[in-house]
């Protein structure tokens, strides 16, 4: 039986445990890329993007949570005499990106909150889906910053408030009618980040200029088990760390699945909508 999935993401009250994270997407890393679905579109949003907010060519780019090197991918396609450089915190998914890309990008086992690269060596930094697992954003997106050249650019995004709501909404409705207990343990299922919160952290930061966007992307199963069974397999479904509510596990899938379908469905399949966030940001030169 499925369970359901802790989706906080980088809950601000409960940060994922970063062993907890590298682990799940070291695991996933093989099948990874026959699931992600709304993951493959934010990467070629995000590439073509970086024609619009870039005003050179960029000669060095850093690809933060690089994951199975779907960026770097497309990049290689449209910068080729960039050298290209990944980090990911799971080492199978730097072997991933290395088997596609070879000799073409040097990738390097880290974490997105401590880079270990040299300040100022990048021109151009990108990430694409990966923000909304770290426990301190601005201590990222800080990492970020320092590794990147005065004048040069930042481009990312990551999942943020109102991902996934029809789950957490039919989660939360069946929770409440549950013991006191249960509905406190699921109250840490809200987690993705505000947008407002966002734009009020990089504010705080030392760019030239900075955009932030939100676009929607949905996706649509065919129930509740085939959308558990894309996050699972992501290795999104375990990276918080969280506790199990206990018993009667089959009885709240059974009633969120119900709940689910009398909402939401539609022709007999149910929609799960992905709130995605775009930052473009350039440092002071």
């Amino acid at each position: 039986m499925l369970k359901l999935p802790v989706l906080q993401g980088a809950s601000v009250n409960r940060p994922p445990d970063t062993c907890s994270v590298a682990a799940a997407f070291h695991k996933k890393a093989v099948e990874y890329d026959q699931h992600v679905l709304v993951q493959k579109r934010v990467v070629e949003n995000l590439a073509g993007s970086t024609e619009q907010h870039l005003i050179r060519a960029p000669g060095h780019i850093l690809d933060v949570g690089t994951g199975t090197g779907a960026l770097l991918e497309q990049l290689h396609a449209r910068y080729p005499d960039a050298r290209l450089t990944g980090v990911d915190i799971a080492l199978n998914m730097c072997l991933r990106t290395l088997q596609k890309l070879g000799s073409a990008c040097s990738v390097v086992n880290g974490d997105a909150e401590n880079l270990p690269f040299r300040t100022g060596v990048f021109d151009l930094a990108v990430s694409a889906s990966v923000l909304q697992w770290v426990g301190n954003l601005s201590g990222a997106l800080e990492e970020m910053r320092r590794v990147v050249q005065p004048g040069g650019d930042i481009i990312l995004a990551f999942f943020c408030h109102g991902t996934l709501g029809e789950l957490q909404h039919c989660i939360q409705d069946v929770i409440s009618r549950c013991s006191a207990d249960k509905i406190q343990k699921v109250s840490r299922l809200h987690g993705f980040r505000n947008v407002e919160d966002v734009k009020l952290m990089v504010s705080g930061m030392d760019f030239e200029r900075c955009v932030v966007t939100v676009e929607t992307e949905i996706d649509w199963y065919d129930d509740l088990h085939s959308l558990l069974r894309s996050i699972k397999n992501i290795g999104a479904g375990t990276v918080s760390g969280g506790s199990e509510i206990g018993l009667g596990w089959r009885g709240i899938l059974h009633e969120t699945s119900r709940l689910y379908q009398e909402r939401y469905g539609q022709n007999g399949r149910i929609p799960a909508t992905y709130k995605i966030l775009y930052l473009s940001a350039r440092n002071r030169s």
